[in-house]
């Protein structure tokens, strides 16, 4: 059996989606009679857009939203390895941690945020961060950085811990000798998955107001106006920061443990 190799595949899946929103753009969604409006501009009306504004007219803004999701990956995916390795160390608690990351998960995330907004506020000066978009970015990560870590953790070789335990060593010693390098490809996995949500929940915070400067008021802003191209020249911009962020971390893991990636490869 042929296996695709994954830049392969990336680029074949890159080039399926453009084709299909072309098709859409063309035959489903036109211009009803008598309007300019166009709700699925196409592919290459969009591309216009973004090369005659300019990168910069858009980096004003999602420098801003960027900021908040890196923050929230920061507190989210921290505080998730936090409680994943306090299980290791203190097992009894599993139950408990591993419900609050289900119901974490479980939650609205709209509903959290307008208590969030009401909570914590949003952005204090015109350009800072939102404190809300950086709690809903910290609040989808968690979840599946704890499972992930967990289940790393637990898939350690019991030979090399009963080991570590013939010679003395705790549960620290463990959990440093041997459980956090066989979480390790699990926990990059979880990290990798973790930089689109954490944009996503960074987006979905700013749609709450209280910023005058990122992705999801500029949203609503081109919403309100009408501007479908602007609109979709956002949405592509947000997948390709999304695409690199995920990238970037997939790199980070195949360089931090090359032994998954030749074993994968093989």
């Amino acid at each position: 059996m042929i296996r695709i190799p994954g830049w392969l595949a990336t680029i074949l899946g890159c080039v399926g989606l453009v084709a299909g929103w072309w098709l859409f753009s063309a035959l489903a969604f036109r211009p009803d009679a008598g309007t300019t409006y166009d709700p699925v501009p196409s592919p290459l009306a969009v591309f216009r857009q973004i090369i005659d504004d300019g990168f910069s007219a858009y980096w004003d803004f999602f420098s801003v939203t960027i900021h908040e999701a890196a923050i929230g990956f920061l507190w989210g995916n921290g505080l998730a390895l936090l409680l994943a390795a306090t299980v290791l160390l203190v097992p009894r608690i599993e139950p408990v941690v591993v419900q609050i990351a289900v119901v974490t998960y479980c939650l609205p995330i709209v509903a959290v945020g307008g208590i969030a907004i009401v909570a914590l506020g949003g952005a204090n000066t015109p350009g800072d961060p939102s404190k809300t978009a950086i709690f809903l970015a910290a609040l989808s990560v968690f979840f599946t950085t704890v499972v992930g870590a967990l289940l790393g953790f637990k898939s350690a070789d019991r030979a090399s811990l009963d080991v570590v335990r013939v010679f003395g060593g705790g549960r620290v010693r463990q959990l440093l000798k041997v459980r956090l390098l066989s979480a390790l490809p699990a926990i990059l996995n979880a990290l990798q998955v973790a930089v689109p949500t954490s944009l996503l929940g960074a987006v979905l915070g700013e749609y709450l107001g209280a910023t005058d400067r990122s992705v999801g008021i500029t949203l609503i802003r081109l919403q309100g106006s009408l501007d479908s191209v602007r609109v979709w020249a956002v949405f592509l911009l947000c997948a390709l920061v999304a695409l690199i962020g995920y990238a970037a971390f997939g790199l980070i893991a195949r360089l931090i443990t090359p032994w998954v990636a030749g074993r994968s490869a093989g």
